[in-house]
Formats: C-alpha cells, sequence, structure tokens
C-alpha cells in the first residue's frame, strides 16, 4: 500500500467524518474504526502511522463510557486525543477548526507522508483485488450509476474478463441510460456484460400499482429476481462486487451511533447465493469516488451523472405508472438536464429532475381544449440531504426549458416549478 495511514478511533464522536476528511484534505489517508479494535487487528492495518482517539456526545453506550484497549497504548504508534479524557496519551486536539496541531501531529510526531491521492488509491486497490480475487470471478449488479460504474472500471482495470457485469434495464431508466452503459462498457472498456432488458416484465407487474412503498418493493424484488436468475447461469463465480461507499457504511450504524438508515447495493440478495463481498471503494467519500471515476477514465457525463433513486422513473411517475406518463417524465427529465448543462447548472445544483401526477389539467392546443398532463420540475441544494433548499433559477432558463417541454413533449400542457425546501417538502415526490 502506497498511502500512509492514520487510524481514527471512533469514541462517540459525531464528528468522525469530518476529521477523516480534514485528514485526507491534507493528503494523508485516514480510515475510521471502532474503538475495540484489537491490538492485533490495528497492527495489521498497512502503513498504520498513527492514532486519534475522537470522542464525543456518544461516548456513553448502555451506561458506561466506551474506552479503547490499554494495549493499544503499548504498540509504539504516535497517538493524539480529542474528548477523551481516559487518554493516556499527553498531546489532546482541543477542537476540529484547530489545523497547527493537527498538521505538526500528522507531519511531525507521524512523520506521515502527503501521499493520498487517486493514483496510488487506484494502484494499491487493483493490487489488493488481485489478491482477494485471484483467479477467480467476480459478478456485479451495473445499474449505471456512479457507484457502480466506478467500481465496474475499477474491477476491469484489476481482474479484465474475470468481472461478469449484469445490467438489468428495467424500463423505468433516463433516456439513452441503458445504451450508454452498454456502450462504454462493452464496446469502449471491452467487458463481459450480460445486458438483459427486462422493461416488459417489470412494467407488467407494475400495472396498477399505485402506493409508492408497494411500487418500490415490486421493483426491487422483481430486481432480485432477474438478477437471481441470471446469476444462476453462470458457473465458477465466488465473489460479488458492491458499489458500497464510506456514506453507506456510517448511515447504516456504527457501534456508538444509531442507524439513519439501512443500505444494500444489490437490494438483499437469496441467502442461498453466497458470494464473498469485493468492495473497492467502501472507504471513499461521493466526492473521491468521482475523483476516482475520472482517474479510472470514465466518461464525464457518467462519473457526474445526477443522483438516481433506485426505482428510477417509477417514482417520479407518480401514481400508477403509465407508458404515456413514463415517456413524459423520461423526455422531460432529459431536455431538463440538457438545458441546465447548457447553462451551466449542472455542476451547481446538486440534484434536479422531473415528475409527472397521475391527473390532468385543462389547456388550449391547435384551437382546441384538451385535458393533459403537467411535469413538475425540481431543482435543490444540499450538503447532507437532511435537509434542502430550492435553488434559484434563472427565469430566462426556466422559460427555454418550459418551451422545449411543451413543444416536445406529447400529452404534456403545463410546467411548473417546485418551491418547497425540505422539510417539510422531501427531495423526491414519493
Amino acid at each position: 500500500m502506497k498511502q500512509d495511514l492514520i487510524v481514527i478511533l471512533d469514541l462517540g464522536s459525531t464528528q468522525n467524518t469530518v476529521l477523516a476528511r480534514q485528514i485526507r484534505d491534507l493528503g494523508v489517508y485516514s480510515e475510521i474504526h471502532p474503538h475495540d479494535i484489537s491490538p492485533e487487528a490495528l497492527s495489521a492495518l498497512p502503513n498504520v502511522k498513527g492514532i486519534i482517539l475522537n470522542g464525543g456526545e456518544n461516548r456513553i453506550v448502555d451506561g458506561a463510557a466506551v474506552e479503547v484497549n490499554p494495549a493499544l497504548y503499548e504498540l509504539g504508534y504516535p497517538v493524539i486525543s480529542i474528548d477523551y479524557p481516559q487518554s493516556k496519551c499527553q498531546t489532546r486536539l482541543p477542537a476540529l477548526p484547530d489545523q497547527d496541531t493537527l498538521k505538526k501531529f500528522l507531519f511531525e510526531d507521524c512523520a506521515a507522508e502527503a501521499n493520498w491521492n487517486m493514483k496510488n488509491f487506484i494502484e494499491d486497490q487493483v493490487e489488493l483485488i488481485r489478491r482477494q480475487v485471484g483467479d477467480r470471478k467476480v459478478l456485479l449488479a451495473l445499474s449505471g450509476g456512479v457507484d457502480s460504474s466506478v467500481v465496474a472500471a475499477m474491477l476491469i482495470k484489476a481482474i479484465g474478463q474475470q468481472l461478469v457485469c449484469v445490467h438489468v434495464n428495467h424500463g423505468l431508466m433516463r433516456k439513452n441510460e441503458s445504451e450508454s452503459v452498454v456502450n462504454v462498457f462493452r464496446n469502449e472498456l471491452h467487458a463481459n456484460l450480460i445486458y438483459v432488458d427486462a422493461s416488459e416484465r417489470f412494467l407488467g407487474k407494475l400495472a396498477g400499482v399505485a402506493d409508492p412503498e408497494q411500487k418500490r418493493k415490486i421493483i426491487g424484488g422483481e430486481f432480485i429476481r432477474v438478477f437471481e436468475e441470471e446469476a444462476r447461469k453462470l458457473e465458477g463465480i465466488d465473489f460479488l462486487g458492491q458499489g458500497t461507499i464510506y456514506p453507506d457504511i456510517i448511515e447504516s450504524g456504527t457501534k456508538t451511533a444509531k442507524m439513519v438508515k439501512s443500505h444494500h447495493n444489490v437490494g438483499g440478495l437469496p441467502e442461498d447465493l453466497k458470494f464473498e463481498l469485493v468492495e473497492p471503494l467502501k472507504q471513499l467519500f461521493k466526492d473521491e469516488v468521482r475523483a476516482c471515476g475520472v482517474e479510472l477514465g470514465l466518461p464525464h457525463d457518467m462519473v457526474y451523472r445526477q443522483p438516481f433513486p433506485g426505482p428510477g422513473l417509477g417514482v417520479r411517475c407518480l401514481g400508477a405508472i403509465t407508458r404515456d406518463r413514463l415517456e413524459a417524465v423520461r423526455e422531460s427529465d432529459a431536455i431538463l438536464r440538457e438545458e441546465f448543462a447548457r447553462a451551466g447548472l449542472d455542476r451547481k445544483v446538486w440534484q434536479y429532475f422531473t415528475v409527472v401526477p397521475d391527473f390532468k389539467s385543462v389547456g388550449m392546443k391547435n384551437n382546441a381544449r384538451v385535458f393533459e398532463y403537467m411535469v413538475i420540475i425540481r431543482a435543490i441544494n444540499t450538503i447532507d440531504a437532511m435537509t434542502a433548499s430550492v435553488e434559484k433559477v434563472d427565469w430566462d432558463v426556466l422559460e427555454k426549458i418550459t418551451g422545449r417541454i411543451l413543444a416536445e413533449v406529447e400529452n404534456v400542457n403545463r410546467v411548473c416549478f417546485d418551491m418547497s425546501p425540505k422539510p417539510p417538502a422531501t427531495i423526491e415526490f414519493e
């Protein structure tokens, strides 16, 4: 491993990720580990240069204060503490805005090198993947989203044709998204790609279903069945690649923090499909995943693709999905993305998309009265997705988008702009 490593031990802090990012921003790789890591496990980590004991408000668990194993102090690593009174180390970091003390600890006490960069990270992960997989095969569900695409590119670099990618088109993808996935991975990266067009199968299962949670369950469950069917056709698969990233792990809970929400990148595979996991991105934050994708040579529009819910356009075609409204969502979304890119908003706005409700309004076309659908535009900014503010889009840009949608998208006679922040609204409609 080329990167030096600073280990952050979680002793109840709510700022573990902030500290990890501060250290990485200084060019040194950092990882967060549980407070009760054994001396043997810590010593086995590659290139450890120092340890930070990161205490905080969640240090009391089940009525008792969590503590590190005293034997960790005997390993010989430089140790610094934050808000951890039991610490035996002489140096304490008074606060996370204290950069001078942090720099001194990293570069003087630990003698760490500022060698954390994507080129070195990729080289390290390629070596680790080859060591883990050997001459065996890895199966990957390639959705076309950022995380799965970057994992696929990483695995292709590491093991080439030993990777088997399965891309399932459930008919709820954005415009030309499946075609883009096939072109990039099969034709440009020469991946071993299985493409499954299950559009009719999914739409048939969703016919007449209006409840959002039921739609999500149908889409997720059907995806598992399709993926399982394809997996059972293959032989010699011992590993499952997943696009797990560090926020997934954090949100799924730690020993001192409650779970925000569970994450399962393949939707929860049947227990009899037993694979060993390959998760090369599990220590990266989202912006680092994108930087990794750029370094691996993925196209810009794939690396910086808009966040997309697992059920796809199924939760943006509100209510029971119909083919005409699904197509209206797909086409209006494509127009919105094109015009935001032209206006330079694609890098500025965190998430933007269109939805089409399941009701019609009166309008006029060709001097005749019509009842057609409306398209609602949503454009929001957020830091943590817990709260979100509405982007103040220039009026001229909105007028151009509106004009194009009304002229180019069938069965639509109105365009609205959603002005609701989160809370009280949520980011998605369903």
